[in-house]
């Protein structure tokens, strides 16, 4: 690290960083409240969405307990053929959004399969939609995660370390040139008293 320098032009270079630094922390603070306030609706929403999951299990479970003979073949009823992702940029951080989801549903013959499984069709494609809807709010709540973790990071970094520092060495040169001024002060005096008394 750098030896500090006591002298006048210190005491302005280190005036000047703690007035940028002190401009900058607000900013920062508001940033860091924002992107918690955005994790906190993350949050909010997959909690939504698991609730939502968990309900059409219990429906599934409720309306379809037909579901356990496996002799019904149930397989291939959906599948995703396509899912559009576009990014958002929140505060400088890129969010996953989910545009699109485009489930197609199988046509199969309506005498091999029971009326039921139009039922359980309908319900997979709902659940397809879900949990694709939950890994991208996932990946938004963790990109999110990071986000204020690392704005904290630089928040606590000016709070904490940089201008308290800024001030010590403010302090610590202000201190320096005030006895330098003094002793020139008090040399000063000496030498007069002496050339008075020759």
């Amino acid at each position: 690290m750098a030896r500090l320098s006591l002298s006048k032009s210190a005491l302005h270079k280190e005036g000047r960083q703690l007035k940028t630094y002190q401009r900058f922390l607000p900013s920062l603070d508001l940033k860091r409240k924002q992107l918690i306030a955005e994790r906190a609706k993350a949050q909010q929403a997959l909690r939504d969405t698991d609730a939502r999951l968990a309900e059409l299990h219990r429906t599934v479970a409720a309306e379809v307990p037909m579901l356990a003979d496996h002799e019904v073949g149930l397989e291939d009823l959906v599948h995703i053929e396509g899912i559009e992702l576009a990014e958002e940029n929140l505060l400088g951080t890129r969010l996953p959004v989910l545009q699109k989801v485009q489930v197609v549903r199988r046509a199969y013959s309506l005498l091999a399969r029971p009326h039921w499984v139009d039922r359980v069709q309908a319900l997979l494609t709902e659940a397809v939609e879900l949990r694709l809807q939950l890994q991208v709010q996932q990946q938004r709540l963790q990109r999110l995660e990071k986000a204020v973790q690392k704005i904290t990071q630089r928040v606590n970094l000016f709070d904490k370390v940089l201008i308290p520092k800024t001030r010590e060495n403010i302090r610590k040169i202000g201190i320096f040139l005030a006895d330098g001024e003094r002793a020139a002060v008090v040399r000063a005096k000496i030498a007069k008293s002496r050339r008075l008394a020759q």
